[in-house]
C-alpha cells in the first residue's frame, strides 16, 4: 500500500461512470428485443406465456380433460382390491395425477385463476385416491391390506 491518503472524490467519480454505462432499466431498444434468442437482460421482467386464444382454449382443455379422468375414476368397473386389477387402478390414478399436474402448470403460465384451481382440485384428488390405496397396504392404516391375492381368490374390497 501507498502512504499517500485516497482521492475519495475522483473513485466515487469513477464509480459514477460505471454506473452511467450500465443498460438503463427503461424498455429496451426495437433493435436489442427483436434481435436472436439471447437471454433477457436483468433489469426488464421475463413476459407472461399468455399466448393467444389457442393456447387458452388448449389450456381449457387439459383441465377439461383432467377434471372428466378424475370423475370417471370414481366410476371404475373392476375390482381392485389386490393383484393385476390393483395394478391397473393405480395406472389409472396415476393418469389423474398427471392430467392435473399437466393442466396446472399449463393454467398458470397462461395465468387463469379458475382453471388453476380447478387442475389443482384434480391433483389433490388424485394424491388422495393413491393414499387411499398405497397407504393400507403399507402399513399407515388401522387395516391392514395386501399387494398381492390371496391363493383362494380375490380379496374383498
Amino acid at each position: 500500500m501507498s502512504d499517500q491518503p485516497r482521492d475519495w472524490d475522483k473513485e466515487l467519480a469513477d464509480i459514477d461512470k460505471a454506473i452511467a454505462r450500465l443498460p438503463s432499466k427503461g424498455p429496451a431498444p426495437a433493435q436489442a428485443q427483436s434481435g436472436g434468442g439471447s437471454a433477457p437482460s436483468a433489469g426488464r421482467p421475463m413476459a407472461v406465456a399468455t399466448g393467444g386464444k389457442l393456447a387458452v382454449f388448449t389450456t381449457w382443455l387439459r383441465v377439461g380433460l383432467g377434471v372428466a379422468l378424475a370423475v370417471g375414476i370414481t366410476q371404475w368397473p373392476y375390482a381392485s382390491a389386490c393383484g393385476f386389477n390393483l395394478i391397473m387402478y393405480l395406472g389409472a390414478i396415476s393418469v389423474v395425477t398427471i392430467a392435473g399436474l399437466w393442466s396446472s402448470i399449463s393454467s398458470w403460465r397462461r395465468r387463469l385463476g379458475v382453471a388453476h384451481t380447478l387442475s389443482l382440485l384434480v391433483l389433490l384428488w388424485g394424491l388422495l385416491l393413491a393414499a387411499r390405496e398405497v397407504l393400507p397396504r403399507t402399513g399407515y392404516a388401522r387395516h391392514q391390506r395386501t399387494w398381492s391375492c390371496p391363493a383362494g381368490g380375490v380379496e374383498a374390497p
